[in-house]
């Protein structure tokens, strides 16, 4: 037996052979190419060896590196799958020359059986029955003159090659000498083959095939039919054995003219005889021979029990012995559909993109090459997997298959599993009554939105967003504007989560095929429905093929919310289905919308009545903005002085052009700072050791306030000021460049009532939204605890109405206050607390972001002080240590591009500008 195979092949076939070669103890080698270095053959495989770069003549057609690859990894044998090499006679040759066993059939089979033409000849000669046909044609006036005698229609034919390629069905004269010369051309470029023949076209009929298995000594076995009708473009989708409706003489008769033409030429290996069988004569045809295994293997070994990839490993070893001679009896039903990654509603053309989820359906055989995260390259064929299931009967098959569907979710990239499960679904293929011509004439309309143009910045959110991950570095993303993205989904009878559209600056013309109802929210973009105007805030009935068609936001706002019924089904990240865009996750493919894109929804099942939101309800956008702030956590006068924070809160911030959903950057006066620099902490009078922000925080970065979004960092450096309440987070989604804005100081306990106020109307929606009460503006530290054996002095500071920034010590590097931190943590996190949402520490700071309005700030307090006065000494505080490994690169090209950026779009003279590493060199 061969101690190594190299499998010169990709996908899911090469997984496939290599499964095998582990259960037979084989060694494994892969080849690949630089598109398929992720693949899952690759990862698979004992040994992997790159051939080069993606197009097929430069890897997986390239007979001399893959002769190479296996002498330089000591394979005996090369398994060349199908497709590529699989049936190229001059390879299998140059193995044998190489003394590498070719795992197929023989040189001469290929060549004998690989021309359609000699294969018809060969096929005579056994009494096979043939329809009626040619010899290859010398010119297109010998093909004029005999489809005269045939009758048309006919098919046009190359004599090389297989899968739907060198095909072209012809009508009349015209299409058969418009044909001639491109198939001739498309058969000679992809198998060095130009030969063509002409055979009748039957009109209703299905492609039934024989799978064979010789030992080249004249012992041929057949494992029975496989109806393999359904069709697109001469490509197979879905195959089944055994084939429905069929005799058992016409089984019969079919499994004997297979086995006898294989007989005849000594046939060795796997290899399939294929036929046309006619369903209005009841009568099969011979059509050609297939030398090597097929993509539809898998339903033959389910119900015969076999492997046929083992079979061929071990006859190419001269070690199958007597398996020829044993009886094998069928069992059940088998079903195969091909997944692809393609297109139904744009003629199933090829879809590439990274896929961001992949779930199989348990208990069915899967056969596939891509995981979460596999990229999909347009290089190759687009079948990214085959469903193979088993069941007693076809019904039991049908059903099972129909279900595996449903179970699996591919997201990233447009397939087809729609489209078979609904295939699989009409009455046709319940009565087994499918023909090649079928699908053809199949009209399919998913429950999909298509994305026609993607508009300027347009992602996928929902709320609250990625809560939780705050300590690690994760942002909650979400919609900017919460309260108009919640009122629509309300208005819509959807769980506050449901995912829907954010659209910035212009919108997106979308394309509905299939019915359901929309809410348009937040910022007025002029949005058309076929042309004419649609309402904002209310409930719209969408009908199959509607296109909606949003513009550019007219006045005030900056963001614009679709919401659909049932919400858009995307797959949760860490728990959201929330866009991260700089992350590359969540959403739509972790990014904004793009041309093409096809979105689905979980749509509803109820019957809704129409709704329309109370004027009053409805969040009015401005140009000149007030927004609701707590004062705090850094503010006079150990930051600031006194008079700027008066100035703060006195006057119209203007919004800068350069904001997005990472921060809001304000232009206004000069901060006057209450230090000359930070200390320990850098340069600038913002600087202090890194601690936690919360969002909505106003962060000086430098002398530039910037409101932090809710896809901005979760720690830094600087000072902060104020931050927004919970209860006025939205406003911060809909600030526009050039907006004015200003601050209005509230008290904690009236930002948590007038949170409880919008949460009692959105739930209910009725009444209208609170008002900001007059400013108050109050210390924001809220306890201080003094120094003891335990700790040092502990500082809790207000960072708005759901965080709480606790300080340890003076404004020092020390390493002790670092344990204490952790400490504190680690007993609040103990607790299990649901109320506590996030605890994230800084260098002397630990941030606690909690639940407001079912956790009391008192009660909060009190537990802080509690677990202080328990707390080891500092010297006893145990942190379990770990070593972690990082790759460094100094002069990142990254980072030279960001900082190139900040310069170009925020300022030129910064410290650590042009350079980064120079900015370091000086300080240290």
């Amino acid at each position: 037996m061969f101690a190594k195979v190299l499998i010169a092949n990709r996908g899911e076939i090469a997984c496939r052979i290599i499964r095998t070669l582990k259960k037979m103890q084989i060694g494994s080698v892969a080849v690949y190419s630089h598109a398929d270095a992720g693949s899952l053959h690759v990862m698979m495989a004992d040994e992997s060896v790159c051939l080069g770069e993606p197009p097929a003549k430069e890897s997986y057609l390239d007979v001399d590196k893959i002769i190479q690859a296996a002498k330089d990894t000591g394979a005996e044998a090369i398994h060349p799958g199908y497709g590529f090499l699989s049936e190229n006679a001059a390879f299998a040759r140059r193995c044998a020359e190489e003394g590498i066993a070719f795992i197929g059939p023989t040189p001469r089979h290929m060549e004998e059986f690989g021309l359609k033409h000699t294969a018809r000849s060969m096929a005579k000669a056994q009494n096979v029955p043939l329809l009626p046909g040619t010899e290859l044609l010398e010119n297109v006036q010998d093909a004029l003159n005999a489809a005269e005698t045939i009758g048309y229609p006919v098919m046009l034919k190359s004599t090389a090659g297989g899968g739907g390629i060198g095909m072209q069905l012809c009508y009349s004269a015209d299409e058969l000498e418009n044909g001639f010369e491109s198939v001739g051309r498309l058969s000679k470029s992809n198998f060095s083959q130009g030969g063509i023949y002409l055979e009748k076209f039957v009109a209703s009929a299905r492609h039934i095939e024989v799978q064979i298995f010789g030992d080249g000594k004249g012992d041929v076995i057949a494992l029975g039919e496989r109806d393999c009708s359904l069709q697109r473009r001469n490509q197979k989708v879905i195959e089944e054995t055994p084939a429905p409706g069929l005799s058992e003489e016409i089984r019969n008769a079919l499994r004997t003219a297979a086995v006898n033409l294989a007989r005849s030429a000594s046939y060795k290996s796997a290899g399939t005889v294929e036929f046309v069988y006619d369903t209005t004569e009841e009568k099969f045809y011979f059509l050609e021979v297939n030398t090597r295994l097929q993509v539809e293997h898998g339903v033959t070994e389910e119900i015969y029990g076999v492997d046929l990839v083992e079979w061929m490993i071990l006859e190419a070893a001269g070690e199958l012995g007597d398996t020829l001679t044993k009886h094998f009896e069928p069992n059940g039903h088998s079903i195969q559909v091909r997944v692809y990654a393609e297109d139904p509603l744009k003629n199933f053309q090829p879809s590439s993109g990274i896929l961001s989820e992949v779930v199989w359906p348990e208990g069915v055989r899967c056969e596939t090459w891509i995981e979460r995260g596999s990229a999909i390259s347009p290089y190759y064929d687009p079948m990214i997997a085959k469903l193979i299931v088993h069941a007693s009967t076809r019904t039991e098959a049908i059903e099972s298959m129909i279900s595996a569907l449903r179970e699996t979710t591919l997201y990233g990239i447009v397939t087809n599993l729609g489209y078979l499960d609904f295939v699989l679904g009409q009455e046709v293929f319940a009565k087994g009554e499918q023909t090649t011509k079928y699908l053809g004439t199949l009209s399919y309309s998913p429950d999909i939105v298509e994305v026609i143009k993607p508009g300027t910045h347009t992602t996928i959110q929902s709320a609250p967003g990625r809560i939780g991950y705050w300590d690690i570095g994760v942002p909650p993303s979400g919609p900017m504007d919460s309260l108009s993205f919640r009122l629509g989904n309300r208005l819509l009878g959807n769980d506050d989560k449901a995912p829907g559209l954010e659209m910035t600056v212009t919108g997106s013309t979308l394309k509905f095929h299939f019915p359901t109802r929309i809410v348009l929210a937040g910022a007025v973009m002029k949005a058309q429905l076929n042309g004419a105007e649609v309402p904002y805030w209310e409930t719209i009935d969408i009908a199959e093929g509607d296109v909606l068609k949003m513009g550019i936001i007219e006045g005030e706002g900056a963001r614009t919310y679709l919401l659909i019924d049932g919400g858009f089904k995307v797959p949760e990240y860490l728990g959201s289905t929330a866009t991260f865009t700089l992350g590359e996750f969540g959403g739509h493919g972790g990014r904004i919308l793009q041309i093409g894109d096809q979105l689905s929804t979980y749509g509803s099942d109820t019957e809704k009545t129409p709704a329309v939101l109370d004027a009053a309800l409805r969040p009015q956008m401005a140009k000149e903005w007030k927004i609701g702030v707590i004062y705090g956590p850094h503010g006079a006068p150990d930051f600031f002085k006194e008079e700027y924070i008066e100035t703060f809160f006195a006057i119209d911030w203007e919004v800068h052009y350069n904001s997005n959903r990472t921060g809001i950057r304000l232009i206004g006066p000069k901060p006057l700072w209450a230090r000359e620099d930070g200390g320990e902490a850098g340069l600038h009078p913002s600087n202090l050791h890194d601690n936690a922000y919360a969002i909505g925080t106003v962060d000086f970065t430098g002398d530039m306030p910037v409101i932090l979004g809710p896809d901005g960092p979760s720690l830094g450096g600087f000072v902060c000021p104020v931050t927004i309440i919970g209860a006025e987070l939205w406003k911060m989604g809909q600030l526009g460049p050039k907006d004015r804005v200003r601050f209005v100081p509230m008290a904690y306990d009236d930002a948590v009532l007038m949170e409880h106020e919008l949460e009692e109307k959105i739930a209910t929606l009725n009444g209208s939204l609170p008002t900001l009460p007059a400013p108050t503006i109050v210390d924001p530290i809220v306890a201080e605890i003094a120094e003891n054996d335990r700790h040092d002095t502990v500082r809790v500071r207000l960072s708005g109405d759901h965080n709480i920034l606790i300080e340890f010590g003076p404004m020092e590097l020390d390493l002790t206050l670092r344990f204490q931190v952790h400490e504190l943590m680690r007993r609040l996190k103990a607790a299990e607390d649901t109320r506590l949402i996030d605890l994230t520490p800084g260098i002397r700071s630990l941030q606690v972001h909690y639940d407001s309005q079912k956790l009391p700030l008192s009660e909060l307090l009190s537990r802080i002080k509690d677990e202080l006065a328990h707390m080891p000494t500092t010297r006893d505080i145990v942190v379990p240590s770990r070593t972690v490994y990082l790759p460094l690169s100094w002069d990142d090209p990254s980072t030279k591009l960001a900082i190139e950026k900040y310069m170009q779009s925020v300022r030129n003279d910064a410290p650590w500008c042009p350079s980064n590493i120079e900015f370091i060199r000086r300080m240290n």
